[in-house]
């Protein structure tokens, strides 16, 4: 007996075919630098809103601790990368970065010091507009 088992015995579901990736993907190489990274800096903005329970079902996702990463990791790519992809990419990633800046810093029961929140070490203190100081 060979020790290959047969694919097709009678009775058993047959496996299904590959997909054929070439056809379902772009080539890597093809696609330009500034897309790629735009799409991990929305990845990253996406996940931390939702961990910041801004999303649909809001406090039952809420992670701070998981947020402060993803944020952090988002100013670190964002103030690296500004130069890279321009003005025209860079100034709608800063802005989303520091509304999730302040959206965490209303989310957390104590808030951190100027300079110490997730992401501040890349970006400078975050201040808030007047309207959230006036609510402390």
């Amino acid at each position: 007996m060979s020790e290959t088992a047969p694919t097709d015995l009678p009775g058993e579901p047959h496996a299904p075919a590959a997909p054929d990736v070439e056809g379902l993907t772009r080539d890597i190489a093809d696609v330009p630098a500034v897309e790629v990274i735009t799409t991990v800096a929305v990845h990253l903005m996406s996940s931390a809103a939702v961990n910041l329970g801004l999303a649909e079902g809001g406090e039952e996702h809420k992670d701070l601790d998981e947020a402060r990463k993803l944020i952090t990791a988002l100013a670190g790519l964002v103030t690296a990368s500004a130069t890279e992809v321009g003005s025209y990419h860079a100034a709608p990633l800063r802005d989303g970065l520091k509304s999730l800046q302040l959206a965490f810093r209303e989310a957390s029961a104590v808030p951190d010091e100027p300079g110490q929140g997730p992401g501040e070490k890349f970006t400078g203190p975050v201040i808030g507009s007047p309207a959230s100081r006036s609510r402390r």
